[in-house]
Order: C-alpha cells, then sequence, then structure tokens
C-alpha cells in the first residue's frame, strides 16, 4: 500500500469558496496561485486555427522544445540540447518525472519548510522520504548552503524553489552557487522548481543549470505565461537520464495536449502583454505591502517574486486553516492556511496570492481591514 499523504487545505477552502459563490455571495479567490488573466491573445487565435485545421494527435512539439532551449540560452547562458526537454503535462507530472527516474524508494528529499505542499506529499507517495529544513525569518523562509552541508547523513536529493511558493523569496546567485557546490561535493542531486521564473519585483532570478548543468530543472506555463488551465509544463533532464525520462513519460503520461503545445510556442513570443500582466501583480503587491501592517501583519516573508505573500498571523491564532475557513465565511475573501506549506508551524501563518485584477486587491482589502480590526489577540500563557 502506498504511502497516506496529507491533504492540500487550500483546495477544502476553495470548495467552500464556490458553495458559497453559488448560494449567491460574491467571492475573492487568494487561496490558489494562478493568474486571474487568460493565454495570451495571439496563443488563443493560434490555437482557433489549429482547431479548425488539424486532427491534433499525441505530439511532442520540436519547435517548442527549441524555443524553450532559447529562452534558456538568451537568459541564462545555457545551452540546452532538445532531447534534454521533456514537455508535460504542467509541472506536477515534471515533477513526478524528475523524483520517479532519479531515485530509488526510501531514498531521502531534502526541501525547505515552509514550502508547497505538494513536494513532501509527492515525494511520500512515490516511497521516498521527505526531509524538511526549517527556514524561518533569519534565512529569508529559504534553504542555504550551510543547511544543505549540515544534514548527516547527506540525502540523496533536494528540492530548491525559487522564487519559491509560499513566501515569494528568491535565492541570490552566490547562494545559488554554494549550494550547487554542496550537492556536488556530498553527492546530492537536484531538482530545481523553476515554476515562478518571470515573475520578480527587483532581485534578478537565475537558473539552477548556470551552476550545476546536470541539474533537474520543473518549469510551466502556469505562472508567468498566464496558461494555468492548458496544462503544460517542462523538464529538463541531465543528459544521462534522458533515456530514463523518456520511458517513463511513455508509459505515465503520453505526450501533453497538441493544443496546449501550439499555444505555448506562440506564448512565449508574447512578453509584451505578459509584462503587462507582471506590471499589475507589481501595483496589486504594494497595495497589499502598504495595507498589511494595518491589518496588524506586519511580520511577514519578503515576497521577492512569485505573487505571494506569507503573513504571520500568531497575534491572532495558531490554527490557520480554522482562522481562514471563518475569514471566507465572514468576508468572502478566501485564502491559504499555513498549515499547507508548513506542517509544524504552519498554524501561526497564512498566504495571501495577488493573481487578481488590481480592483478586486482593493475590494479584498476593503473587506479585511474591517475584519481584521475586529478579531481578538490570542491568549497565551
Amino acid at each position: 500500500m502506498g504511502q497516506n499523504i496529507a491533504p492540500f487545505q487550500a483546495i477544502a477552502i476553495s470548495r467552500r469558496a464556490h458553495e458559497l459563490k453559488a448560494a449567491g455571495q460574491r467571492i475573492l479567490h487568494m487561496e490558489f496561485g494562478q493568474p486571474s488573466t487568460g493565454a495570451p491573445k495571439g496563443a488563443i487565435a493560434a490555437a482557433h486555427h489549429v482547431l479548425d485545421s488539424e486532427a491534433m494527435g499525441y505530439w511532442e512539439s520540436l519547435p517548442l522544445k527549441e524555443r524553450i532551449c532559447r529562452h534558456y540560452r538568451e537568459g541564462f547562458g545555457v545551452e540546452l540540447s532538445p532531447r534534454r526537454m521533456v514537455i508535460t503535462c504542467g509541472a506536477s507530472p515534471a515533477l513526478v518525472l524528475a523524483l520517479s527516474t532519479a531515485f530509488n524508494p526510501g531514498d531521502r528529499i531534502a526541501m525547505a519548510r515552509p514550502g508547497y505542499v505538494a513536494y513532501r506529499n509527492t515525494v511520500r507517495a512515490l516511497n521516498l522520504e521527505p526531509v524538511e529544513i526549517a527556514c524561518g525569518p533569519e534565512v529569508r523562509f529559504q534553504l542555504s548552503a550551510a543547511a544543505l552541508d549540515a544534514l548527516e547523513p547527506a540525502p540523496q536529493g533536494v528540492i530548491i524553489a525559487s522564487p519559491a511558493n509560499p513566501t515569494g523569496t528568491i535565492i541570490p546567485k552566490e547562494e545559488l552557487a554554494a549550494i550547487a557546490e554542496v550537492c556536488q561535493r556530498r553527492g546530492i542531486r537536484i531538482i530545481s522548481d523553476e515554476i515562478y521564473h518571470g515573475l520578480s519585483y527587483g532581485p534578478k532570478i537565475h537558473s539552477m543549470l548556470e551552476f550545476a548543468p546536470g541539474a533537474y530543472v520543473v518549469n510551466s506555463f502556469s505562472k508567468y505565461f498566464s496558461m494555468a488551465g492548458w496544462r503544460l509544463g517542462w523538464l529538463v533532464s541531465p543528459e544521462e537520464g534522458v533515456a530514463r525520462t523518456n520511458a517513463y513519460i511513455g508509459n505515465l503520461f503520453l505526450t501533453a495536449p497538441s493544443l496546449a503545445q501550439h499555444a505555448g510556442l506562440i506564448t512565449m513570443d508574447s512578453r509584451d502583454e505578459l509584462e503587462g500582466h507582471l506590471a499589475v501583480y507589481r501595483k496589486n503587491r504594494a497595495l497589499l505591502l502598504e495595507a498589511l501592517p494595518r491589518l496588524g501583519l506586519d511580520n511577514i516573508a519578503p515576497p521577492d517574486g512569485a505573487f505571494y505573500i506569507y503573513a504571520d498571523v500568531s497575534r491572532f491564532t495558531d490554527d490557520s486553516l480554522g482562522f481562514c475557513l471563518k475569514l471566507l465565511e465572514e468576508t468572502g475573501v478566501a485564502t491559504a492556511p499555513g498549515v499547507d506549506f508548513d506542517p509544524v508551524d504552519g498554524g501561526r501563518f497564512m498566504r495571501f496570492s495577488f493573481a487578481l485584477s488590481t480592483p478586486e486587491i482593493e475590494e479584498a482589502l476593503a473587506r479585511l481591514e474591517p475584519w481584521f480590526a475586529a478579531q481578538p489577540a490570542r491568549q497565551t500563557a
């Protein structure tokens, strides 16, 4: 029997939010990390053309693989062969492929805590062992080379995320290089989740491939490229893992949707439209950073990138799930409880997604400010 894995509590929040919406309440969705915008106009036009002219079928787009390789060459100075590129049905299958092809049952995989809920749950589901490293404000809620070097025994693998979910923190270039050095020296295989690349509000984002050419890299069209519903992503495999990765994807997933691959190729050259979305996120982020201290939320992770703010709500609660459910019922604003991202300390945190329109963020704040003002401080011993 497979490992038991914990539920994704934000899904329960969202389910209740949709029940309230069906009952006539206006809901503002800040619980999930998905853009409120659709795919770029040119991508949608290309998809219409393909629907009208092709039967489609199982297919891997070589032009899309070549375009992604160009993305790494132009953005990071990294040369990749298209044969190392695996097109997937989003980042989740890419993570499954990397974990299942690179490791054996029982292997230990290090990761930051807080971190994306599916890291530890996917690791467990594949009969691997998650090794969560507590990462607090003193290290900007991010994994460090020193913490990884201190693990005894060394894990077989590590999952890196920069920008990270739920915090939005970005690992600086020097620290990425130090992590790569520790992993090379200790024989730790790297999986780098780069799904939030393109979403930065100042710090430069680097790919782990700049420092560890043999890393597995997971990415997706869901976030910056605004194609969450199209289910399209990719995995960069090390050269020695290509045959094994191709064998696994052929048996487990076949190919990504043909229509999405056609649209994705156009999306990669729709930068003006995509940068317009980023400008909206930047404005939304500024609104939240200005307003949250008035709500009593003045201890937050540095949101360098992505589209999240991870806030300490310990002055109000140590039950973030119950707190988020109460907030939803009383204001119609759906948020994500910290317990999804941190099973130890997450009861004291919650995550806000600001991947909405600016008017929706303004409406959410108008609801949140009086609600937080009415919440009693938590009684502590």
